[in-house]
């Protein structure tokens, strides 16, 4: 198959720690199919089912070697453009107390006996900055180790944000691409891989006003939390567009936060309209654990406001309760991300075959 006008050339992916979908859904957005995915979270795997549906989807653990044997088996005698492996990021993280000794550390490794069992031309690793730095160094030399042995060549951790590539949100990703030729690697680092800055005023502006507790009327995702009244109270102290904890007055302070202007100082912070947001986490709809008050209205915002900072559709479905739901998009790969990077998996693809 080429790469030409004359063809119309669908690629085949497979998505391993798929969690509810974002590198799936990012995919099939630039018109690739994706054959398998892989997560053993029950919650995410029922939001992964009901949005993607052509896929044979695979729920269990990575660790088993039945796992890695039904994704084959899934695969079947199709060919596999490229194989995507986004691993928990947690044993990366810079918040975690047993990072260096996390043996979640080794499940990156562990994914790549799926790329030794079906034979991928290219590998795309996506994963929080922590893994770039120095204290995984040697996580890093083992899956380029595992990955010569298995005929490839990979690049150097490679750390970007995802609001270069139209993400309304600021985070900051470790990349690295593999493929089976130099050349192919050339083309995907040689290729201007970048999308126009996407603001919160852009992304959420238009959805309806909500006040605590209120629910819109079309959209179950478009929820405000209740929030007791010493945290409006807050709320209403603090400047709209930007605006931090540093203007509450004394007696609506924090205890925790009292002579600690510098400590936490995101938390009852709100997102600014015409900047990018935050990096969203799982507590994204928490005004106590980060900058996650909406820009001018008195209220966090809700799941759907942070499905769009994350590049989601509104036609995506997410399944579970309203925190499980939070979890699932904190800890997504924003889908116009993994867009972004098509014309550099597509070139990478077309140097393969020179």
């Amino acid at each position: 198959m080429g790469f030409g006008d004359r063809y119309i050339f669908v690629p085949n992916a497979v998505d391993i720690f798929s969690g509810s979908g974002g590198v799936t859904q990012g995919l099939r957005a630039a018109r690739w199919r994706v054959l398998a995915a892989c997560d053993n979270d029950p919650v995410a795997a029922a939001t992964y089912r009901a949005n993607h549906r052509k896929t044979k989807f695979v729920e269990a653990d990575i660790l088993l070697d039945k796992t890695i044997d039904d994704i084959a088996a899934a695969v079947g005698d199709q060919h596999v453009h490229m194989l995507v492996i986004c691993a928990p990021c947690q044993p990366f993280s810079s918040q975690n107390r047993y990072r260096g000794g996390d043996a979640r550390e080794q499940l990156i490794v562990r994914a790549l006996n799926i790329a030794k069992k079906i034979d991928p031309d290219t590998i795309f690793f996506e994963n929080v900055p922590g893994l770039a730095t120095a204290a995984y160094k040697s996580v890093v030399s083992d899956v380029q180790k595992s990955l010569a042995e298995f005929g490839y060549v990979v690049t150097k951790p490679i750390v970007r944000d995802a609001a270069d590539f139209g993400v309304p949100q600021r985070r900051k990703r470790c990349i690295m691409f593999a493929a089976k030729n130099q050349a192919a690697l050339n083309a995907f680092e040689e290729c201007d891989v970048i999308a126009p800055r996407k603001s919160v005023f852009q992304a959420i502006a238009d959805l309806p006003p909500l006040k605590s507790s209120e629910v819109s009327e079309t959209d179950v995702l478009h929820r405000a939390r209740t929030h007791l009244p010493i945290a409006l109270e807050r709320l209403m102290c603090i400047p709209v567009d930007g605006g931090s904890r540093k203007s509450l007055p004394e007696h609506l302070e924090l205890v925790c936060h009292k002579n600690r202007v510098n400590s936490f100082s995101d938390v009852y912070g709100r997102m600014s309209w015409h900047d990018v947001a935050p990096t969203l986490t799982t507590g994204c709809t928490d005004v106590t654990r980060g900058r996650f008050a909406h820009p001018e209205q008195h209220r966090a915002i809700t799941l759907r406001e942070a499905a769009r900072l994350q590049s989601f559709p509104d036609s995506y479905r997410f399944t579970g309760r309203p925190s499980q739901v939070a979890v699932q998009i904190g800890n997504a790969v924003p889908p116009d991300m993994i867009k972004a990077f098509v014309p550099a998996f597509k070139a990478a693809l077309a140097a393969s075959l020179e």
